[in-house]
């Protein structure tokens, strides 16, 4: 059986509501099944073309930050206050030191589309040796 979503958790990911699912399976934009029930369940293929079809189209936000990841939010550990929380954005993994209060604000879950924005006044490179 392949992977999917429920309509909502789908939804979450691609950072959309779920009416916006629905009229796209309505449209032909979007596949997806029922179970038995009827419950929308959007196959993780489908979630995963579609984010690579908004990837090509970034939305930027005004503001200073030019270097914007997009990916996916795939760990998140908590130390009391501080939280650290882990992105996979293509080839990229990038680890942000958070708070947790700010994790609970956001909803940030493991799965869920999420941006990291780096704006840095100093970068270091080490080489072996």
């Amino acid at each position: 059986m392949e992977a999917s979503y429920r309509i909502g958790e789908a939804a979450a990911i691609l950072g959309v509501r779920v009416e916006t699912l629905r009229r796209w399976e309505r449209e032909g934009k979007l596949a997806a099944t029922r179970t038995a029930g009827g419950q929308r369940l959007v196959p993780a293929t489908e979630v995963a073309r579609l984010l690579a079809e908004r990837r090509g189209h970034p939305r930027i936000s005004t503001g200073s930050v030019r270097n914007r990841f997009p990916g996916v939010v795939t760990r998140i550990e908590r130390d009391g206050v501080a939280a650290t929380v882990e992105i996979l954005a293509g080839p990229h993994r990038i680890l942000a030191l958070i708070t947790s209060e700010a994790v609970d604000e956001m909803g940030l879950t493991p799965g869920m589309q999420a941006v990291a924005t780096v704006k840095a006044t100093n970068v270091m490179v080490e080489v072996p040796g």
